[in-house]
């Protein structure tokens, strides 16, 4: 590749979208019997950088174990799947992308790179960096949420879609279902689909990677009421909630929780609302559900992929597996 192409980026939600998903899941979350809040609502700036920091904690071992897999093993992931086009989903500041674009480049079959997530600047920030450090990579950026425009992610060229850090762990069982199965519905013959996905391990260690003795978790839990406090004039006293991660043994997931220390009320003024909280009352953040090899397999055959490699992390910390549709 030569020569520095100019990124283009596809905008598919924009800032009332998003302001408008915010006021109906507050409403809905906060207004349910078993209150609950999406995950998405963390990362604001002061979000995205509190999680930057839980990542390099010694107790969080998901994103040190995913490195050391793809560094290990980029070069077989490239060779198998066969793809020109590297297509992230979640992708961020596309930090752990450039191992895979890398070993694409090393193989000589790199030619472009489609990172989806839901901020414009950061998109635009990590696409102008890419194709300076990689001249001649076409980076065709998406903005966009994994529901509603997978199917408007660029489609040219034989691609390996990407979805890494074990996000598919915040979905609930049918969410996993409906989002492979509409991936499925989206990929051609010849396309591949790489995994991230945390392992089923000892209680302790998960509870520790989501409640560091740091207390950087609990910050990151809570940011979720500052943003609620900023974006809809609420008036949450973050300090009034207890950090709380549990481990759902039934489920296989751990549940952030944010659970109030005391009896309160909290208005949010935008929306016209008052939330009851009783003590003792929990409001569900987050869920991070673990897998097992062969439960990754079945879901992903139930939704029409067919496993092709799986590559593990030692002492079973993480797997990366890379798939294609079979029909």
């Amino acid at each position: 590749m030569t020569g520095t192409a100019t990124p283009t980026i596809d905008v598919h939600l924009t800032a009332d979208d998003l302001r408008a998903a915010l006021e109906n899941d507050v409403r809905v979350g906060l207004t349910a019997e078993a209150k609950w809040l999406p995950p998405v609502w963390f990362y604001d700036d002061r979000g995205s950088a509190l999680f930057d920091e839980i990542t390099r904690l010694e107790e969080y071992y998901p994103t040190r174990a995913e490195r050391a897999l793809l560094e290990a093993h980029a070069a077989e992931i490239a060779a198998r799947s066969g793809a020109d086009t590297l297509v992230e989903l979640g992708s961020g500041t596309s930090d752990k992308s450039r191992v895979l674009l890398d070993a694409f480049l090393a193989a000589g079959s790199l030619r472009r790179y489609v990172p989806l997530d839901v901020s414009d600047g950061t998109l635009w920030t990590a696409a102008n960096e890419l194709v300076r450090e990689y001249p001649g990579l076409e980076v065709h950026a998406v903005v966009g949420d994994f529901d509603r425009h997978i199917g408007l992610i660029p489609s040219e060229g034989r691609r390996m879609v990407a979805f890494l850090g074990s996000t598919i762990g915040n979905f609930y069982p049918e969410h996993r279902r409906r989002f492979l199965f509409d991936l499925d519905c989206t990929m051609a013959h010849g396309d591949s689909f790489l995994l991230g996905t945390d392992l089923i391990k000892d209680e302790k260690k998960l509870i520790a990677a989501y409640d560091d003795a740091a207390g950087v978790t609990a910050e990151f839990n809570r940011n979720v009421l500052h943003v609620l406090n900023r974006e809809l004039h609420a008036d949450f006293r973050p300090e009034r909630f207890q950090h709380v991660a549990l481990w759902n043994e039934e489920e296989h997931r751990i549940e952030m929780r944010l659970r109030s220390l005391e009896d309160q009320r909290v208005p949010i003024a935008d929306l016209d609302l008052e939330v009851s909280f009783p003590v003792g009352e929990d409001l569900l953040t987050e869920i991070s559900t673990k897998f097992t090899r062969e439960g990754v397999e079945a879901e992903l055959f139930e939704a029409g992929f067919i496993v092709d490699a799986m590559w593990e992390a030692p002492e079973g910390e993480f797997l990366l597996t890379l798939a294609t549709p079979y029909c």
